[in-house]
């Protein structure tokens, strides 16, 4: 049986990188007892995959990793399993079967990530930032200097940003995120800044990735769907 297991990463564990959490996760697997499936070969490991690691600094309460179990438990006691070996900053909010094929690999699903930008007390940029964010989207063209596999190429972001609004005193971000296409917040801040005309300051902000989604639908007309919603409930 293959689950998605759905996590959220906050506080102190921010600063803790992708393969130290998942080094974390298998000592945690082995404590709670979940009869977890391994590989074969000379070096056999874990059968699970991270679905869109995250950036240091971050917290977040839309992480995902699959895994491949050889006992079934209920989605509930593996929760309870789950967060009794759990350290602060770490909890594990559902668990879902999966279908057994690689088409529904969670790495390969990712399709756009949801974000909240937090400003810090006073670091807040001088204009009317709130007023800018409209202007900024009505641009036809964003180009930024972006990194891609062999170089730092000029790319219009613009089609990678899905939303970017204001929501009380924060900023909230939608963007194509995972192999095809994949934006990440701290650029279109950073366009954002240089539309203003301002300079970013050191630690002027905190990102927090809400959520990460698949798209169901089609090339014209995008549906984004959470990954833990293409999973059901263990009874």
């Amino acid at each position: 049986m293959k689950v998605r297991v759905k996590f959220e990463k906050t506080g102190p564990m921010k600063y803790i990188g992708h393969l130290d959490m998942m080094r974390f996760f298998q000592k945690a697997i082995r404590r709670a007892g979940i009869d977890v499936a391994y590989s074969e070969g000379f070096s056999p490991h874990m059968i699970m995959s991270f679905a869109y690691p995250l950036g240091v600094g971050m917290t977040s309460s839309g992480e995902y990793f699959d895994l491949e179990i050889n006992t079934p438990l209920s989605t509930a006691e593996m929760g309870r399993r789950f967060n009794s070996v759990m350290v602060e900053g770490v909890r594990v909010l559902s668990v879902r079967e999966i279908p057994d094929d690689k088409k529904n690999k969670g790495m390969s699903l990712v399709a756009a990530a949801d974000y909240y930008v937090d400003f810090a007390p006073g670091m807040e940029p001088a204009q009317d930032w709130k007023a800018a964010v409209s202007a900024f989207m009505a641009q036809p063209s964003v180009m930024m200097l972006k990194k891609t596999k062999r170089s730092m190429e000029e790319t219009d972001i613009r089609p990678m940003i899905y939303r970017f609004e204001v929501e009380n005193q924060r900023l909230f971000l939608q963007l194509a995120s995972g192999s095809a296409r994949n934006l990440k917040p701290d650029l279109v801040m950073e366009a954002f800044y240089r539309y203003m005309g301002e300079e970013i300051r050191p630690f002027a902000w905190k990102i927090h990735r809400q959520e990460i989604y698949a798209d169901v639908g089609t090339e014209e007309n995008r549906k984004l769907v959470t990954l833990e919603s293409l999973g059901k409930i263990i009874e």
